[in-house]
């Protein structure tokens, strides 16, 4: 068998926890390979919604194995309220979910450290959530982080080493700080840990694979917040592209299957960082109203602008996407004009790759223009009903890009999900 890689091709927020949510059926396991609890996958069926951090979004089908993989960063008093909340509404979540001893653990000090680089920079900002990823991720890189597996051997020594380091750093930024509340919800967080069942989880998903278990590797953030090959530096501390989830649960390169590269009919981002496409005028209000696009995890309204087709081509060719799945195509259905971005400016020249850099006000977005298709889709139950412009603009889409568009969702309702019967089906 061989696993397929569900990502997000933009910057981040694509709706990846919808889709996970809906294929789950087809798999038998659901893996996070990468991110921490910077990352909200929201899902909503049955009159509920469920915003989810660190748990995998296979979670809500009773008989799937959930893993969360080395490669994730996990803070235990954030992922403590997550789960409890979880099992509160009804799911049990130690008999489905399976924890890696190699992820690394998001101190309290991390956070503090997080505020206190963020602090430092003043004006350079990166826009960090503030959760600690990134001092976490720098641990792990220089081989001083603790790991989960660390709390089952001699942990309180280690973490005593750990946080005094960061403490010496933090006083020579001069940054004030009370631990006492975050330590003591993180310590009840490390007790809770040690209920769920901790693997050698590399080992376990070969033994599924080999099994003949059917995974999915489910991805957090964007292909375009990857630290190798995002709009660097205003990306997040991991590799979110589909080699993530090689070294984020120990598969090989050999093992992947198919990978569904996730996108917005149109194109959003959070914090700071260059946006090629983004609007500043009414459009982008109303697409972000229409869109509700506020923060899963911060609450911060998202940056919106048209689609960029260089960004999300360069985004197909990393990750080796082999199925689309277009996203919040409901959101565009009042438009007169939709526009697309198919080249950028660069100081007068004009390109269709992704340069090394896209610095705010160096570049500016060429755009084609497409009819729109003014019908509210939101009730739309199969491709038949899909308006003519609505097929003319995934037509479109998919000539640009060069991969079939196979799932498009019109709503955010688990039901509002449309598979196209393609021909190559």
């Amino acid at each position: 068998m061989k696993v397929d890689v569900l990502l997000g091709l933009q910057w981040g927020d694509e709706g990846k926890g919808k889709v996970v949510d809906v294929l789950t059926p087809r798999y038998d396991v659901v893996a996070r390979f990468q991110g921490g609890p910077n990352a909200g996958h929201t899902l909503e069926f049955e009159g509920q919604k469920y915003v989810l951090r660190s748990i995998p979004s296979g979670i809500f089908q009773g008989d799937k194995i959930n893993i969360i993989g080395n490669g994730v960063v996990l803070d235990p008093a954030l992922f403590k309220a997550e789960a409890e909340a979880l099992e509160a509404s009804g799911h049990n979540l130690k008999e489905r979910l399976h924890i890696s001893k190699k992820a690394h653990l998001i101190l309290p000090t991390h956070r503090l450290l997080d505020a206190a680089y963020e602090a430092a920079k003043g004006d350079a900002k990166v826009g960090t959530t503030g959760k600690g990823i990134g001092p976490t991720y720098t641990d792990k890189v220089s081989r001083n982080g603790l790991r989960v597996g660390d709390i089952l051997h001699d942990f309180d020594k280690k973490y005593a080493a750990a946080k005094a380091r960061h403490e010496q750093i933090l006083k020579s930024l001069n940054y004030s700080y009370d631990l006492s509340e975050l330590e003591k919800a993180w310590f009840e967080g490390i007790e809770y840990l040690k209920q769920f069942q901790l693997v050698d989880s590399e080992h376990e998903i070969n033994f599924l694979l080999a099994s003949g278990k059917s995974v999915l590797c489910e991805g957090a953030q964007g292909t375009m917040l990857d630290v190798d090959f995002g709009s660097y530096p205003f990306v997040t501390s991991s590799n979110t592209i589909c080699a993530g989830a090689c070294t984020g649960l120990g598969v090989a390169p050999n093992k992947i299957g198919d990978v569904y590269g996730i996108f917005k009919a149109y194109c959003t981002r959070v914090g700071a960082g260059p946006f090629p496409t983004e609007l500043f005028d009414e459009t982008g209000d109303k697409i972000g109203a229409l869109g509700h696009e506020f923060g899963a995890v911060t609450g911060r309204k998202r940056r919106c602008g048209w689609i960029d087709l260089v960004a999300l081509k360069y985004a197909v060719m990393i990750d080796g996407v082999t199925k689309l799945i277009m996203m919040k195509s409901d959101v565009l259905d009042s438009f007169e004009t939709i526009k697309a971005c198919v080249a950028y400016k660069v100081d007068g020249e004009e390109i269709d790759y992704f340069p090394f850099d896209i610095k705010e006000g160096n570049l500016e977005p060429v755009y084609v223009e497409l009819p729109g298709w003014k019908t509210d889709m939101t009730k739309m139950q199969s491709e038949d009903e899909f308006p003519e412009e609505f097929n003319a603009y995934l037509s479109f889409l998919e000539e640009q890009l060069g991969v079939p568009i196979k799932i498009v969702s019109v709503g955010p309702d688990r039901e509002q999900t449309i598979e196209r019967y393609l021909e190559d089906d």
